[in-house]
């Protein structure tokens, strides 16, 4: 018998979702807006996967997947409190959604993220749904994506390195992630054009974006994005 599907409809609050300010910001409260919940700039840059990682991040919409400390900013947590599984083997996840923003060729991508114990020292790997992304358009659209274990859909993240607290993020089979996510669900908004507002000496990468020099705005996605409902259905 399959398990119970999770739904968020977002009628009257976050629900446990939450907005997030990358770099040295953190959580923010989402906006509910005619039932949906509403996320739009700044959202920061995630610097956490710069090469030799993947890249940059947008981080409008984060779900975690165990209780967390801003419950002032998630409202209740469903997906918490109703005890549903962080197994997400081959489960359908749904969205409706919709938004005027102009992406500036980004693209919004499923990320799961999740804690392994290993001998030496934990790893976190970070994995996005490359092979499926969420169109956002001025309609309300309803999209499902299917979490097979599939690693040619999926694209690790990785890890900066040489930043202290970013050297947890690594690899970890795709069907080892999915079979227990137990950090969070993001949708993350991946393939940002992250370039400083003033000249810099050297690489800029290798320094902190936002923090060793001001980030170009004008070159990051603008507008807004509502999220109307979210469904999790189990195999």
């Amino acid at each position: 018998m399959g398990r119970k599907a999770y739904v968020e409809t977002f009628d009257d609050d976050p629900g446990g979702w939450l907005g997030w300010i990358a770099g040295w910001v953190g959580p923010r409260k989402l906006d509910i807006v005619g039932g949906a919940a509403r996320a739009q700039p700044p959202w920061g840059v995630d610097l956490n996967h710069v090469r030799p990682g993947a890249g940059y991040l947008h981080l409008p919409y984060v779900l975690t997947t165990r209780p967390h400390r801003w419950p002032e900013l998630s409202g209740p947590h469903r997906f918490v409190e109703g005890g549903f599984s962080t197994d997400l083997t081959d489960a359908r996840f749904t969205v409706r959604i919709r938004g005027e923003i102009d992406m500036k060729g980004a693209e919004m991508l499923l990320l799961v993220q999740t804690d392994i114990p290993r001998e030496r020292a934990n790893v976190r790997p970070n994995f996005v749904l490359k092979a499926q992304p969420i169109r956002i358009e001025r309609q309300w659209a309803e999209q499902t994506l299917t979490l097979a274990p599939d690693e040619d859909q999926w694209l690790c993240m990785g890890t900066r390195g040489p930043v202290a607290d970013c050297r947890l993020y690594g690899y970890a089979p795709i069907e080892q992630v999915l079979r227990d996510v137990n950090i969070d669900i993001i949708l993350v908004i991946f393939g940002l054009d992250v370039r400083p507002a003033v000249p810099v000496d050297g690489d800029p990468h290798l320094l902190l974006a936002g923090k060793d020099w001001p980030v170009d705005e004008s070159r990051l996605p603008a507008g807004y994005i509502e999220l109307d409902t979210v469904r999790i259905e189990y195999p």
